[in-house]
């Protein structure tokens, strides 16, 4: 498979990393009742991490697609599903309240669904999309990124979360499709109505606002904030994560419940960043892979977990 964007870009970049000064405070790995770090698999390359009810992590590898499960509690997991080998990657992934993993496929272009329990693959759709990147659910769909192309794919979901059918939605409006890597991490907007994307070349760097109806994109008003490394969203509430991962931050905004309006209120940081990617929450903690894209990947290669306190 090709080597990531993101890697390339950090090995190129001429901004100085880290060290930036903080918007609003920050905030560090602590605490006692879990660990705050834990490993992954040698070799694993981690880039998406979905939290579902219970408290175990999965994470997606970008060497072989294969899905790995850690216990929050204690760090230790293991492999529960096997990928479909180096050409098929797993990039984003999110679960649904009935237990079935739903995942970006990069380079492969498809969307892939999985049974979290039996680690079964169910259905591979071969979309024919350039870098499928990240994924959303809403009540009635999943919705992925293509990092090279502008537009977003719809997955039907039925009553009981089940798979139905794929369309295109095309991005326009503000949308900015630069000759390269563009669109990454997805999010709902605090009232539901709406989607959030980071562009990673409009103005800079930042998140669109898109109707799910239309494709119609406008740029959200983040007060001169930019997100020119943006890769995952988390939304709590109307707080919005958005990580930065050449930085090796996590950017902190207040939404407005349109999510037409973001302010900017806190800058985590951790000495444990290696290049995180991205996020997700069980109770005060926030949970972040180290894709470490910053050296050249081996089997060898150590990855690992890190967490931070929410704001």
């Amino acid at each position: 498979m090709h080597r990531s964007f993101a890697r390339r870009r950090l090995l190129t970049a001429t901004a100085a990393l880290g060290g930036a000064a903080l918007l609003g405070g920050t905030a560090h790995a602590a605490g006692q009742r879990r660990p705050t770090r834990f490993p992954l698999p040698n070799g694993f390359q981690p880039e998406g991490i979905t939290i579902g009810s219970a408290p175990c992590a999965y994470f997606g590898s970008l060497a072989n697609g294969d899905i790995y499960r850690a216990s929050l509690h204690t760090g230790r997991g293991a492999v529960v599903s096997k990928g479909l080998g180096a050409e098929h990657p797993t990039v984003g992934l999110k679960i649904g309240r009935h237990g079935r993993l739903f995942l970006a496929g990069g380079t492969s272009g498809e969307l892939r669904t999985v049974d979290a329990r039996s680690g079964e693959i169910e259905k591979v759709y071969a979309i024919g999309g350039t870098f499928v990147n990240d994924v959303i659910l809403t009540p009635d769909a999943a919705w992925f990124t293509d990092s090279y192309q502008a537009k977003l794919y719809r997955l039907a979901l039925g009553e009981h979360g089940e798979p139905g059918a794929v369309t295109t939605v095309p991005l326009t409006g503000d949308w900015e499709q630069g000759p390269d890597f563009t669109a990454n991490g997805i999010e709902r907007t605090p009232d539901g109505r709406a989607l959030l994307v980071v562009n990673t070349v409009a103005g800079g760097g930042g998140l669109m606002r898109v109707d799910p109806r239309t494709g119609v994109a406008t740029a959200v008003d983040l007060g001169g904030s930019e997100l020119p490394n943006g890769d995952g969203l988390l939304l709590l509430g109307r707080t919005l994560y958005a990580v930065q991962q050449q930085q090796n931050l996590i950017d902190v905004f207040r939404l407005n419940a349109s999510g037409t309006k973001g302010t900017a209120i806190a800058r985590i940081t951790d000495p444990g960043f290696r290049i995180p990617t991205t996020v997700a929450a069980w109770g005060d903690r926030l949970y972040l892979p180290n894709a470490r894209f910053d050296v050249e990947p081996t089997p060898d290669t150590e990855y690992d977990v890190v967490t931070v306190d929410r704001v």
